[in-house]
């Protein structure tokens, strides 16, 4: 098991837990641990009391809903990218949302404004379109402008909202004249998993090509990618860095992170169903996909960590990880265990909760995980099974 960094005393250390008993969940299931959680929220609030700012979750990262009650213990809101998340934050995180898309729906704007407090428009166009509809809202919704400070030390492109040529945010040559009427926050995102020192060198960027722009606005909202509760994060140079920049400028500001919140607080729990072996090419043919219940293994893409398992060594047994689709690429590369693998054995694949649950589907119509968490004082909670009806429900 991996042990977060935690510097803050009063934190109880995630290797300290008292382990999951698996054998008590079905095959397969995503289990969250509720005491991790709870260890990620209580750091990430010390950051935002600290740095004198506001965090909120993201759900595009993690959005199992029966948690809320959790997370809202510690955070007071969420940001959401569409009618669903925002109506999503209103009823179970009790807020209204802080909401940014990349486009907004003409027929949806009408209701997402009763979900929101804060909207951040991608483009001045969209600003224009809905700056007057924005007025007829009963409660009052502080609009913003997302730019692109071309600045991130993303390298994978699919996560890169950065680039010159992104469409994501004004890039400055759109706002060398001020901003519009109306808008009151400027809104960023160019970090993936990042740390402090990547935040600074975006902030530098941010100032010189939008630094005319920050003493005319409220709140400054600076998005995800603040992987705060990774092991090894320096949380005292983002406190330090935040509260300057925030005194510097006199302007709120908002952090959104996602993976931050659910970073190792939960693994997907599976069972070998087959063995193959084809030219010497072991493959142990698992209870769950690959491309439906974990597609940023394959987009990023990133090899999973498993517990009890290596990078394949020579002398021990080394599989290949095949999933239930039928898809051919439904597979991940060689891993070496101590022993051989059999049919029935099971496997934990490591930090699972965080971007994986939201990005699930029904294709090929196989079983999905169910939903579930490993409560603080040991019990179990099976939060949803799925059935037939929820992969017949996306179809018509």
């Amino acid at each position: 098991m991996v042990c977060l960094g935690m510097k803050k005393p009063a934190l109880t250390s995630n290797c300290d837990l008292m382990p999951v008993d698996y054998s008590r969940f079905p095959s397969p299931s995503f289990v969250l641990e509720e005491e991790k959680l709870r260890n990620n929220l209580a750091l990430i609030r010390q950051v935002q009391d600290d740095a004198g700012i506001e965090i909120i979750l993201a759900f595009k990262a993690f959005a199992m809903w029966k948690a809320f009650p959790i997370v809202r213990e510690y955070l007071g809101g969420a940001t959401g990218s569409s009618l669903h998340e925002a109506r999503l934050c209103f009823e179970e995180m009790k807020a209204r949302a802080h909401v940014y898309a990349p486009v907004y729906m003409p027929d949806e704007f009408e209701e997402l404004m009763t979900y929101a407090s804060h909207i951040t428009f991608n483009s001045l166009n969209q600003f224009h379109q809905y700056k007057d509809q924005l007025k007829t809202s009963v409660q009052p919704i502080s609009a913003g402008i997302r730019v692109n400070p071309e600045f991130s030390d993303v390298k994978t492109d699919l996560y890169n909202p950065a680039s010159p040529f992104s469409r994501l945010g004004m890039t400055e040559e759109h706002l060398q004249d001020g901003l519009p009427d109306g808008v009151e926050g400027l809104h960023f995102h160019t970090l993936c998993e990042s740390d402090s020192f990547a935040l600074e060198g975006v902030l530098q960027n941010l100032e010189k090509r939008f630094g005319h722009l920050l003493s005319h606005v409220k709140w400054l909202n600076m998005g995800g990618g603040h992987l705060m509760t990774r092991k090894g994060y320096d949380t005292g140079h983002l406190i330090n860095l935040l509260r300057k920049f925030r005194e510097k400028h006199d302007v709120h500001i908002i952090l959104e992170p996602g993976s931050a919140i659910a970073w190792q607080t939960g693994n997907l729990y599976c069972t070998v169903l087959d063995i193959v072996n084809n030219h010497d090419v072991k493959t142990a043919i698992l209870d769950v996909s690959f491309t439906a219940h974990m597609p940023d293994t394959l987009e990023m893409p990133y090899r999973p960590v498993i517990t009890g398992a290596s990078d394949p060594q020579m002398g021990l047994p080394t599989y290949r990880l095949g999933g239930t689709s039928c898809l051919a690429g439904d597979f991940h590369s060689e891993y070496s265990f101590q022993k051989p693998l059999n049919i029935g054995d099971h496997l934990i694949l490591e930090d699972m909760i965080h971007y994986t649950m939201v990005k699930t589907t029904t294709f090929n119509g196989v079983k999905h995980p169910t939903l579930a968490m490993w409560t603080k004082d040991q019990r179990v909670e099976l939060f949803r099974k799925f059935t037939y009806d929820d992969f017949k429900n996306r179809l018509s």
